[in-house]
């Protein structure tokens, strides 16, 4: 019934000439068939139904119309980073950020962010015929925008995982002048092997804390024959696995039920400690309340690897 352009958007002009009235509209609107994500412009809740990443699709949706829209500004930061699909830490979806192209000129509305800022050559790419900043400018832009370690150190490990050019990243650190230690910091220690944004704030706390940080993605040879790839990996003594619900709907099976998902998580971990490895597992609220660095000093203690005090 709802006419949609090639990014899924129903606009009302189009949705109008099609026949369909508006009280119609008004009427989808009520009963939750349509949200509206800019002025005279939709999406179809079907759409986004069972989806887990449903706030990450509504957003990019509200990014397209803002940067398909009149004026048809660039995105930048966070709506640029969506648009490009880099994980961030804590992103911002209640504005569509935006970049002038001047050194002046920003602003901020309700549900924008207009950035003041050069764009230079190589700083604007288009993405599906969305003008976007390039994903080296955009990881720089959120990183300084961040102002914290672990956000710089996600952006940037989600940016090197992609074709981002790092000679341009580095040449955009270089030619800032202020607050840009904390982003040189966190993009020397980028790392593409980091799997999730959960990932990325697990190595940040690590690092913060001074403790060894183990390798990533580590491979191990179970004794049914099977391969289990681990999160971190100490050699042969020690293994770290953040346990966050996209891993575990990633890891379920057709139609499994999330708790078979559980019970080949637990034989999988018995496996590994029957090599003579030390597991550690933690999840979201575990980073959020500061529980992450006491667990892994206690494994590590048993474990007799140093680390600073």
């Amino acid at each position: 019934m709802w006419p949609v352009d090639r990014y899924r958007i129903v606009h009302r002009a189009l949705a109008l000439e099609h026949g369909i009235s508006e009280r119609q509209i008004a009427s989808a609107l009520r009963a939750g068939e349509l949200r509206a994500v800019a002025r005279g412009r939709y999406i179809l809740a079907s759409d986004l139904a069972g989806r887990d990443d449903a706030a990450d699709v509504f957003y990019r949706a509200q990014c397209v119309a803002a940067a398909t829209g009149p004026g048809r500004p660039v995105l930048s930061h966070d709506s640029a980073a969506a648009i490009h699909r880099i994980p961030l830490l804590y992103p911002d979806h209640e504005h569509v950020h935006v970049v002038t192209g001047r050194d002046a000129g920003g602003s901020r509305r309700s549900r924008r962010i207009i950035h003041a800022g050069l764009l230079r050559a190589g700083d604007v790419v288009e993405v599906d015929g969305v003008q976007v900043t390039s994903v080296a400018r955009t990881a720089v832009d959120v990183a300084l925008a961040a102002g914290s370690f672990p956000q710089a150190l996600t952006v940037f490990d989600g940016a090197v995982a992609t074709t981002a050019d790092r000679e341009h990243i580095e040449r955009l650190l270089a030619d800032r002048r202020h607050g840009v230690a904390l982003a040189r910091r966190a993009y020397s220690l980028a790392d593409e092997r980091s799997d999730s944004p959960g990932e990325s704030w697990s190595r940040a706390q690590m690092i913060e804390a001074g403790l060894p940080v183990p390798d990533l993605q580590v491979q191990y040879r179970l004794g049914s024959g099977r391969r289990a790839f681990c999160d971190f990996g100490i050699g042969v003594v020690f293994v770290g696995e953040f346990d966050g619900l996209v891993k575990y709907r990633r890891e379920m099976r057709g139609e499994e039920a999330p708790e078979e998902v559980v019970i080949r998580e637990k034989i999988r971990e018995d496996e590994l400690r029957e090599l003579g490895l030390d597991v550690a597992r933690w999840v979201w609220s575990d980073l959020c309340r500061g529980l992450l660095v006491p667990k892994l000093t206690a494994h590590y203690d048993k474990l007799g690897i140093s680390y600073r005090r």
